[in-house]
């Protein structure tokens, strides 16, 4: 069985979590679709230990008393992706990367447009900092949560990102 809650934070807006009893699997912005498809799945509105812990994180993190989640998480995607996920959450609170960073990180240095379609398939954002990864000319290009959320978080970890 899978739970879900929802939750708004003043800086970041409406977030949907869908949990198992043991790890966050989904995170979104509740005003993008692309994400989050509650018919596709049962699901039971029911706000778990787990998702309690992931509020609580969430808010620690808005407030910038958090940098780093500890809340246990399960992305599932094709190994390529996956492997992907994993480098993001290399990627230290307040800094970004690029595509092409990335790539070269995994691996695959020719793989930039891949990523970034890894990017946008990420279950988990946040946790999963894809908002984090920006474009080789400084562009905040591409998020699934909409370019304003990208820029609102990297403001939020202090990054000072300024869209050349």
């Amino acid at each position: 069985m899978k739970y879900y809650q929802i939750y708004t934070f003043d800086i970041i807006g409406t977030i949907t979590a869908i949990a198992t009893e043991d790890y966050i699997t989904h995170l979104s912005f509740a005003d993008r679709s692309s994400f989050f498809h509650p018919s596709s799945e049962k699901l039971e509105q029911r706000e778990t230990a787990l998702l309690k812990q992931l509020n609580r994180q969430l808010w620690e993190y808005v407030r910038k008393e958090r940098t780093v989640f500890t809340v246990p998480f399960s992305a599932k995607g094709t190994p390529f992706q996956e492997k992907v996920w994993h480098q993001l959450c290399q990627i230290p609170y307040g800094c970004t990367e690029t595509y092409k960073e990335i790539a070269v990180a995994i691996g695959n240095q020719q793989a930039s447009r891949a990523v970034g379609m890894a990017n946008n398939k990420n279950p988990i954002s946040i946790l999963i900092p894809c908002h984090r990864v920006i474009g080789s000319n400084g562009s905040p290009v591409g998020y699934a949560g909409g370019l304003d959320k990208k820029i609102q978080l990297l403001y939020l970890e202090g990054n000072n990102y300024v869209y050349r």
